[in-house]
């Protein structure tokens, strides 16, 4: 058995890779250009929280991020929302791309690494990159697609998804992709409201050894997209998707992608405001429609390179990998990588196909140096016994990182153990919402179990009470008090910013608002404890649900588990605990028995669950969070056709237990309502 053990001393930088770190590095420039000497991480925080003007502009002179037309001043209003950042000043994304491609040889390293279940890895070098983007921007241009235009993506994750963004954004072209395993309905309610007038699609993709034909699809998305003129058409390779014919509705022209990629011009960058529209992105939409959330190419550019330098440490000589769909926002975390000149590394596939370690086994083969996933592929690998060290040769990996749910302090004890004994964890948690991170990994500081190591520079995130006030060692709401350049500019379509407001600044006026608990420890880590509008409020004790997670699911026996208190008017509230066990497992009185005094012992007797339920799986967004507040309002009586859309799902199927569950449990409920 683990230990349950949280702030447990895991790693401690040696000085030469706290020394050579690019945060370091920072700190040394700063003193020399800046003359402003720092102590420690926390000095340097508070500074770039307290002076904000001072830190992005310093971020822009470190990283020599070049405008075609110089800013007024750095941040000309700080209220949230409404914060203008570097206002006058124009620039593009994808310029600060090839700027690293240089010359020469350097021209020839490899910017991209691909590899997939059916393809070994393959190498696109820089110069390759960028004779594509250049060749399918001017195919754009010929399609009539002009600055403000929205080109959308039905993509897997593949080196060509990389290649439509960036000519996308080279024309001032707005970008959104969704990931072709996602449904038909959940991809039509996400175009459907930004207009595209170009798709670039794929016919067909490979997941878990079967090829899925995507040509049927493709045909009813054109007809459901009015506003398209154009569809690039992306093969697989399949010759079943060759074979197959793809109808388009009269008026769409239809173009290969090799033709396409025919072009032989030069690259033509188009230089755009600070904050020009670079992409939609969309939150989940596991609920109600998903909301297109628009992103600049100035705050993108500047809150990435921060993040992945100084949060992630990377730089030219590294290899990148985070093991990602291409319709979650570490998709595009992962393509930020080439703004710094490091090489990303894509893997299209199921990470558990054939086996649990595919994708340890590409990690040695891409000669990553920087790997990430979310932290259920962790905890299941964890779960499964998986020892990676033996699996594949990880003697490059120096990082690993973890997002999308918190990491357990158990899978930190299981990373050290079986990956590498002296690897920097960094695992992080930001948001689709804004594109980056609230907390993450620092490279000079030391790794904690369960915790995050800081507070991201230029981010001041505090733990809220509900009176607003701030707390330190104690459970709260993740806010944000101060803009960052990356906050969404605004949502497609909300024409007055009612939505945007509602979305985030609707509990504390002026104050981002996550809807993530959190706690800021003692000595400046962070610990998330899942999403707050899923709290558990047991006898006036609220918890996160990711506490009681942590006890059941360090039981050999459970895979798997989700949670959801019952809140009535009136009425003593009602948890149930749902869990998958091991197969050939049985849920019985005697494990029943186990978790209930394991969570007495961990918790609180308060926190006991009324009913545990053994359940054939978890309902889980395409991110791979648990869909708990989807299920609370199922068994609080809700429609359920109204409670998810299963398109937006990743196991939709794992709904039908609760639907069957649901209707027997309200049919109780209301038998015992009618005798009383």
């Amino acid at each position: 058995m683990t230990t349950l053990e949280e702030g447990k001393l895991m790693w401690t930088p040696s000085p030469a890779f706290r020394d050579g770190s690019r945060i370091a590095d920072f700190m040394r420039w700063l003193e020399s250009e800046r003359g402003l000497a720092f102590d420690g991480y926390a000095a340097l925080w508070q500074w770039s929280v307290t002076d904000p003007e001072a830190f992005w502009d310093a971020i822009r002179a470190y990283f020599d991020l070049r405008f075609d037309t110089e800013p007024v001043r750095v941040l000309a209003d700080p209220a949230m929302p409404g914060a203008r950042w570097f206002e006058g000043a124009t620039l593009n994304y994808v310029q600060q791309v090839f700027r690293h491609a240089g010359s020469g040889a350097p021209r020839r390293r490899a910017a991209i690494r691909f590899a997939g279940e059916a393809v070994g890895v393959t190498e696109l070098s820089w110069d390759a990159l960028e004779a594509q983007v250049a060749s399918l921007a001017h195919a754009l241009r010929q399609m009539g697609v002009a600055r403000g235009d929205r080109v959308a993506g039905y993509l897997p994750n593949i080196p060509a998804t990389v290649v439509a963004f960036l000519a996308t954004a080279s024309l001032g072209a707005i970008w959104s992709g969704c990931a072709p395993d996602m449904g038909q309905v959940a991809v039509i309610d996400r175009f459907r409201q930004i207009e595209p007038k170009v798709l670039v699609a794929v016919d067909g993709y490979q997941y878990g050894g079967r090829h899925h034909d995507r040509t049927p699809v493709l045909a009813d998305l054109a007809a459901a997209l009015p506003s398209l003129t154009d569809v690039v058409l992306v093969p697989s390779g399949h010759a079943d998707a060759a074979a197959r014919p793809l109808a388009l509705p009269p008026g769409i022209r239809r173009h290969a992608w090799q033709d396409v990629l025919a072009h032989r011009v030069a690259l033509a960058v188009e230089p755009v405001p600070f904050d020009h529209p670079l992409w939609i992105v969309y939150s989940s939409g596991t609920t109600g429609m998903p909301k297109p959330i628009v992103h600049g190419h100035g705050g993108i550019v500047i809150e990435q390179v921060k993040l992945m330098a100084f949060h992630n440490n990377l730089g030219p000589d590294d290899v990148f990998h985070w093991y990602s769909s291409s319709g979650w926002i570490m998709w595009n975390a992962q393509v930020a990588g080439l703004l710094l000149g490091t090489t990303i590394a894509l893997y299209d596939g199921n990470p558990a196909y054939p086996d649990a370690g595919v994708l340890w086994r590409f990690v040695e083969a891409a000669g990553v140096t920087a790997f990430g996933a979310g932290a259920a592929f962790f905890t299941a690998g964890m779960k499964a016994g998986i020892e990676p060290a033996r699996v594949a040769d990880l003697s490059r990996l120096r990082a690993l990182g973890s997002t999308g749910s918190p990491l357990p302090a158990e899978a930190y004890d299981w990373i050290y153990r079986h990956v590498r004994s002296d690897i920097w964890l960094a695992p992080m948690s930001g948001g689709t919402d804004f594109a980056g991170s609230f907390v993450a990994g620092c490279p000079i500081l030391p790794v904690y179990s369960g915790e995050m190591q800081c507070r991201c520079l230029g981010a001041r995130v505090e733990a809220f009470d509900e009176a607003g006030r701030a707390l330190t060692g104690a459970v709260g709401e993740l806010v944000c008090t101060a803009p960052m350049p990356s906050m969404p500019l605004f949502l497609w379509g909300d024409a007055d910013g009612k939505r945007y407001r509602d979305s985030y600044f609707d509990t504390y006026p002026g104050v981002w608002r996550h809807g993530d608990w959190i706690k800021i420890t003692a000595h400046g880590g962070a610990i998330i404890y899942g999403r707050s509008d899923a709290t558990i409020n047991r006898h006036g004790i609220r918890m996160g649900t990711s506490e009681l997670y942590r006890v059941v699911e360090d039981l050999p026996e459970v895979l798997d588990s989700m949670v959801v208190d019952l809140e009535y008017l009136g009425r003593e509230s009602y948890m149930p605990l749902f869990v998958v066990l091991r197969e050939g497992l049985v849920l019985d009185e005697p494990l029943r028995e186990t978790m209930r005094a394991r969570i007495r012992a961990a918790l609180s007797s308060r926190h006991v669950p009324n009913e545990i339920l053994q359940v054939p799986g978890v309902p889980r967004t395409l991110s791979g969070k648990k869909m708990e507040v989807p299920v609370k309002k199922l068994l609080l009586g809700h429609a359920p056709d109204k409670i998810a859309n299963r398109d937006a799902m990743a196991n939709p199927d794992a709904l039908d237990w609760y639907f069957a569950y649901a209707e027997a449990f309200l049919a109780a409920r209301a038998g015992e309502s009618a005798a009383a």
